[in-house]
């Protein structure tokens, strides 16, 4: 199992780009299957985007062609880079690692997308 960490989050103007961070602790990285998704205050935590172990992707229609996530096994590092933010894409950002039972999540970064 893994203990994850997330950072980069902060104050973005629109139109501006983040990358985030999740580095991972513990064993097996490489064969979980890696998430990320984000919550805003009231409503439900929503998928954002996610990495296989094989890097195969996918992401939310509101998020395709701005984000992009990535992974890198030899640092046990999930990354979310984030172009062309958007005050709707305001929210806090958790990345979660699943790998047969076990089911891991991050504390959380916030992103604010104002000018």
């Amino acid at each position: 199992q893994v203990q994850l960490v997330e950072s980069g989050g902060g104050l973005v103007q629109p139109g501006g780009s983040l990358r985030l961070s999740c580095a991972a602790s513990g064993s097996s990285f490489s064969l979980h299957v890696l998430y990320w998704y984000r919550q805003v205050p009231g409503k439900q935590r929503e998928l954002v985007a996610v990495i296989t172990s094989g890097g195969n992707t996918n992401y939310a229609d509101s998020v395709k062609g701005r984000f992009t996530i990535s992974r890198d096994n030899a640092k046990n590092t999930l990354y979310l880079q984030m172009n062309s933010l958007k005050p709707e894409d305001t929210a806090v950002y958790y990345c979660n690692a699943r790998f047969g039972i076990w089911n891991t999540w991050g504390q959380g970064t916030q992103v604010t997308v104002s000018s």
